[in-house]
């Protein structure tokens, strides 16, 4: 069935065949057709993105338009006649629609033509002028995103990783000066993401990576508690014992609480 909703869509003209987003893309969606990647079918894009933080030109953007509803059963078929796995968790395609025509409501998708990873000096390390009032930002690398970085992200290898809840920055004034600087942060909301996109993303990080530590920045509302629990399940699969700390920030912007975690 046709209904109007988001889905990828490749420019041609920056595409250079790389392939880095045919693998990032759980529902076999994209392939490499004459040096260029091509949508196999419609129904095999959940359009959810998850593909664009690994295209290094920014040929992959999301659009809204008429395609036919994803279909998770037809994806099955496929990943198994390609000999893949078959992901654990698929969005219900009611969720996907846009027509009005479901109860369901679209996934808020991140992504944007400035995905390309990039590793950057810090503004406190170039010696980059900021305003008397402002302090230097501690940014290291480019996407921030944990959706967009993937796993082989050059920036991971060995890093003090900072998994932060999105309202994070916003709630605590001392964010870049007190837990950025000579850390590698990634960016999410438990709430309103997929977990388990979470999980399997948090997973090869864990396993493809040798991380000095795990940092979890969550606010004290419940919702944010999730990325804990998020961070935990991907250790377990990952199967590597990693340093983990977590920190709990108050909506007024205080440090409430800093506890390790181990998780068996």
């Amino acid at each position: 069935m046709l209904s109007k909703r988001k889905m990828i869509t490749i420019d041609e003209e920056l595409c250079n065949g790389c392939g880095q987003c045919v693998p990032s893309c759980d529902e076999g969606a994209l392939a490499i057709v004459d040096g260029k990647a091509k949508l196999v079918k419609d129904i095999y894009c959940d359009g959810l993105g998850a593909c664009l933080g690994d295209c290094p030109t920014g040929a992959l953007k999301v659009t809204v338009r008429e395609a036919e509803d994803f279909d998770p059963e037809a994806v099955a078929e496929h990943l198994k006649a390609q000999g893949r796995k078959v992901p654990d968790h698929m969005p219900d395609p009611k969720s996907l629609r846009l027509d009005g025509k479901s109860s369901g409501h679209a996934k808020p998708v991140g992504g944007c033509p400035g995905t390309a990873l990039k590793t950057m000096t810090p503004c406190g390390q170039a010696n980059i002028p900021t305003s008397a009032s402002a302090s230097a930002s501690a940014l290291s690398h480019w996407p921030v995103q944990l959706r967009l970085v993937p796993p082989n992200a050059p920036f991971l290898k060995e890093a003090d990783l900072l998994l932060t809840a999105d309202c994070v920055p916003v709630a605590f004034a001392g964010y870049h000066s007190e837990f950025l600087p000579g850390r590698v942060v990634l960016m999410g909301c438990p709430k309103f993401d997929n977990q388990m996109e979470y999980v399997e993303k948090l997973t090869g990080i864990i396993a493809e990576n040798d991380l000095k530590s795990i940092t979890v920045l969550e606010m004290e509302v419940p919702c944010c508690a999730s990325m804990s629990a998020i961070l935990g399940e991907a250790v377990k699969r990952a199967g590597r014992q990693v340093k983990i700390e977590r920190v709990t920030i108050s909506r007024s912007g205080e440090v409430l609480e800093t506890v390790p975690l181990s998780f068996g």
